[in-house]
């Protein structure tokens, strides 16, 4: 493992990453990934798309890593082998948004019985409906109420975290969100946090290298395959867990990291 010190003898080159629109709008990426590109003279391009886009873009070998928050999806993707190391990162928790006035009065309720309580009341919520780790959390969360019923005022946005919570906001609607994209957006919108806490919304994240051996173009580039593994080597690294664990908006942590070592002091 690479400490964040540590010089290496990789050759300067460009990483690409797929990650979730929900990790590019916390803001966490760009605090920690300037360090890591000066360190290995290095550029990492980002490309945020949701977690199901993401994890096609490393089944096609168009990335070299993945840093999404769908255990089940990054579960079968390795299965399949398109992925060589799967690591752990770090948590954080969804949140079911709503107004303020709170009208189909889901307060302090589970999350599975608020949501098929919003949609007997055929009160308004927004999905991003495209396919993220959101998205994928939404769809089991109705799977574990008894199945998403049918009804005129869910919308499908098809955008990313940031666009969704805006346009449920604009529609004074609901709306499943992650809780480091909330805080970064609480300024910006109205919703506020309703349903009970609970281990159902809880949001692990892992990093992926992606397997360069199915694709001949990624064989050709060990160096990149090398430092896909140097980078996942520094997000677990304990000097960068310990940055995430600090790493704040609006007075609050956003994650809480998984790797044992970075129990902050």
């Amino acid at each position: 493992m690479l400490g964040c010190g540590e010089s290496t003898s990789i050759s300067p080159t460009s990483l690409r990453i797929a990650t979730t629109t929900s990790t590019r709008d916390s803001g966490l990426l760009d605090k920690i990934l300037p360090p890591f590109e000066q360190q290995h003279n290095t550029r990492v391009d980002v490309i945020a798309v949701g977690t199901g886009k993401a994890l096609k873009l490393g089944e096609a070998g168009d990335v070299d890593v993945v840093f999404v928050h769908a255990r089940q999806a990054e579960d079968a993707f390795m299965a399949a082998e398109h992925g060589v190391r799967r690591e752990d990162v770090m948590y954080n928790t969804f949140e079911l948004l709503g107004p303020l006035d709170d009208p189909a009065d889901i307060k302090g309720m589970q999350v599975a019985e608020a949501l098929q309580r919003i949609a007997a009341g055929n009160f308004r919520f927004v999905s991003r409906g495209d396919d993220s780790g959101t998205h994928k959390r939404e769809l089991l969360l109705w799977e574990k109420g008894g199945g998403q019923p049918e009804w005129s005022d869910y919308v499908e946005a098809g955008q990313g975290m940031g666009a969704t919570l805006v346009i449920a906001d604009q529609m004074k609607a609901y709306v499943l969100a992650d809780r480091g994209t909330y805080l970064r957006f609480k300024s910006k919108v109205e919703l506020v946090p309703l349903a009970a806490q609970s281990p159902d919304l809880r949001n692990p994240y892992g990093i992926i290298v992606v397997n360069s051996a199915k694709h001949p173009a990624m064989i050709a580039d060990m160096a990149n395959t090398e430092l896909a593994n140097a980078l996942v080597d520094y997000i677990i690294s304990p000097t960068t867990q310990q940055t995430i664990a600090k790493f704040q908006v609006e007075g609050e942590p956003l994650f809480v990291p998984l790797q044992v070592s970075a129990t902050p002091q």
